[in-house]
């Protein structure tokens, strides 16, 4: 497999071809197929642990191979992350309740390519707040990607995703971010959800990045627990996250992990 086609920047970020467009686009594809299937699955009292062993046989059934079984030793197909977990929650015995919401993020392998996308769910009724929150964190992340344009900053992507945010009283997270994927799962750049107006590096076409921004009802000071992997907000505020794996072509961002079914959020279809 060739991680090195393409040329770099001088930041290190890789640029692709136009025919590469079509790979990213497959493995994006069954992301985005797998997560509107499960959500046919999230339900009061079901594990997530149960969620993400549906997961993983969806990824075979696909013919695809998950991206985070083995990664830096994780052993599940997915990242589940409950109410004020922030991001990286690991599935287990954890029964699901009525109001619950819940991340789910999703990482596949297609032909040597990488689909990386999350969403959000809910377990039985969503709670005025909560939607609030998710509507905020979507409409974010879609002003995101109207910023990744050729000729654009990444800070023009995360002053985008950062002014909305706190001008709804939302908090962006600031300890986690986008990355830079393809031929591998995390590569240059950091694409930070907050950020001024043209800084940082400029947008090419041909790069592939993921835009992710995290965001809290609370404030936006996050830990890491004992198990080194979950992130939860800590003042226990609610958190919800949506992820999008996009590439810069000549007319703008193309986003490779469209809802096929339409259920990129969880109160649509």
């Amino acid at each position: 497999m060739d991680k090195t086609r393409g040329r770099l920047t001088r930041d290190g970020i890789r640029i692709y071809e136009p025919a590469d467009f079509a790979g990213m686009a497959a493995a994006g594809r069954v992301t985005a197929d797998i997560l509107d299937r499960i959500a046919a699955h999230v339900q009061p009292g079901v594990t997530t642990g149960e969620i993400d062993a549906e997961i993983e046989r969806m990824v075979k059934e696909a013919g695809a191979t998950s991206a985070t079984i083995g990664y830096k030793g994780y052993q599940h197909a997915s990242c589940i992350s409950i109410n004020h977990v922030v991001c990286h929650g690991i599935p287990g015995t954890k029964k699901l309740k009525d109001g619950d919401i819940l991340n789910i993020d999703v990482t596949v392998i297609l032909d040597g390519w990488y689909g990386d996308s999350s969403r959000m769910y809910v377990a039985g009724k969503l709670a005025k707040k909560a939607e609030r929150l998710i509507d905020v964190t979507h409409d974010a992340l879609m002003k995101g990607i109207e910023a990744a344009r050729a000729g654009n900053t990444f800070g023009d992507i995360g002053a985008a995703i950062q002014s909305y945010v706190e001008g709804n009283r939302m908090s962006v997270v600031r300890d986690f971010c986008g990355h830079g994927l393809g031929r591998v799962f995390h590569a240059p750049p950091n694409v930070l959800h907050y950020g001024r107006p043209g800084t940082g590096p400029m947008l090419e076409e041909g790069m592939f990045f993921t835009i992710e921004p995290m965001v809290n009802l609370g404030n936006a000071a996050t830990k890491v627990l004992s198990d080194d992997w979950t992130a939860v907000t800590r003042d226990r505020s609610l958190s919800a996250q949506f992820e999008h794996s996009v590439g810069i072509g000549p007319d703008g961002p193309e986003i490779f992990t469209l809802s096929p079914a339409g259920k990129f959020h969880p109160t649509w279809g």
